[in-house]
């Protein structure tokens, strides 16, 4: 593939909850942008085209026609072709993607990528009912309180029957994830307190939720933006000269896969019935990406964000990324290698677990993030010497799968 630059962004602090202020969703869009602006310090003139990521603001917020927010903004914005992306929490990805596209094909230079939600004006019951437009309706998940954690709870319930389960390999995904969020200053759980017990099977200090999954094993409902800059590579050398840094000093995105699998939940499972791997579609998406960028595997990596909604979907992340063998993530766990000091770091963010997750505006962190550790600006959380990280972003259960690699 021909490089997309990377040329920054922001992130809103993903513990503030913008209703309780009296804030709306243009609230969180505008706060996101006009801090990438401040920090990139582009013109707002000067951007071709933009993308929004999105999965649900007409359910949270009774909101469509997200891309008409840009000139509002900023009114150099105003008439600046934009469109909403949709994938679940996938969408920031797909948003990307389509940016790319615009980019690679010559049409544009310089794109804005914008994720938002706004999610914590509603109850957490209702909260989980809107975000189970994601299964298909009537189809799947019909007996459960909580949609998704019940969705995920058979994703792990999956991998005990065929490799063998325990909890504790669960626990410190969470442990892990909630220790990295401490250090980054825009995560929703930096502050929150926990006791040992937290991270165990124990009913009164980390009570079940449905089935595997348990308080700590669940990603946060959250408000938040998230935004980026891709330019092409004329674009990116004409910022990087008027800045008198070199071009090999900005990211860039050298990899992708993009896969949608069956949208029920059993199905996946069943179609992969004998495969190494439970989730093929998401393994796919993964190896494309490598290919893409012509690297081979994790062993050329230095960090991953990827997408533990769950802690069972980074368990099952570690294995399709192909850090241990399929059925094997439990050795890097074990080992300490997904640790922040281990040979391969995942979320030093803290992840959806402990970052938080505006579900439209993960995909577009995750990537913020990744150029955040190649350009050692990453803070406290920086992972030392990182240059190659890669992401991956799902939406459904398994269904959108995307994945990138960036590089420096």
């Amino acid at each position: 593939m021909s490089d997309v630059y990377i040329l920054g962004g922001h992130q809103t602090d993903f513990s503030l909850n913008w209703s309780r202020q009296n804030k709306t969703i243009f609230d969180v869009f505008s706060s996101a942008l006009l801090g990438a602006l401040e920090k990139t310090k582009l013109d707002a003139k000067d951007i071709q085209v933009g993308h929004v990521g999105n999965f649900v603001a007409e359910l949270f917020a009774g909101q469509g026609m997200l891309g008409g927010f840009f000139g509002h903004v900023h009114p150099d914005l105003a008439g600046m072709p934009a469109s909403r992306h949709e994938g679940a929490c996938a969408s920031g990805s797909l948003a990307i993607l389509a940016a790319m596209s615009d980019i690679e094909s010559g049409r544009y230079d310089l794109a804005c990528v914008a994720g938002v939600e706004l999610m914590r004006n509603v109850t957490g019951q209702q909260a989980a009912d809107n975000l189970g437009a994601a299964i298909w309706v009537g189809e799947e998940g019909e007996e459960a309180t909580y949609i998704w954690p019940a969705m995920f709870s058979n994703l792990a319930e999956e991998y005990d029957r065929r490799y063998g389960l325990k909890y504790d390999h669960l626990a410190e995904i969470s442990r892990i994830n909630f220790a990295n969020a401490r250090r980054n200053p825009n995560a929703q759980a930096r502050e929150w307190n926990f006791t040992d017990e937290s991270f165990t099977a124990h009913d009164g200090a980390n009570p079940v939720i449905e089935g595997w999954m348990r308080r700590q094993d669940c990603s946060q409902i959250s408000d938040g933006a998230a935004v980026i800059f891709l330019a092409s590579p004329e674009r990116a050398k004409q910022y990087a000269d008027e800045r008198g840094i070199p071009l090999e000093s900005l990211a860039r995105i050298r990899g992708w896969g993009h896969t949608t699998a069956p949208m029920l939940m059993q199905r996946k499972l069943d179609d992969s019935a004998g495969a190494d791997y439970i989730l093929p579609w998401t393994r796919k998406a993964i190896t494309d990406a490598y290919a893409r960028a012509g690297i081979s595997g994790p062993e050329q990596l230095d960090a991953i964000e990827t997408h533990d909604c769950f802690s069972v979907t980074e368990y099952m992340a570690i294995d399709h990324f192909g850090l241990t063998a399929p059925g094997e993530s439990w050795k890097a766990i074990e080992e300490g290698r997904i640790g922040p000091k281990g040979a391969l770091p995942i979320n030093p963010s803290g992840g959806l677990i402990g970052l938080g997750h505006p579900v439209g505006a993960t995909g577009v962190r995750m990537m913020l993030d990744a150029f955040k550790q190649v350009t050692h600006t990453a803070g406290e959380y920086q992972v030392a010497g990182a240059k190659t990280v890669a992401t991956y972003n799902v939406g459904g259960s398994g269904t959108t799968n995307c994945s990138f690699i960036v590089e420096r």
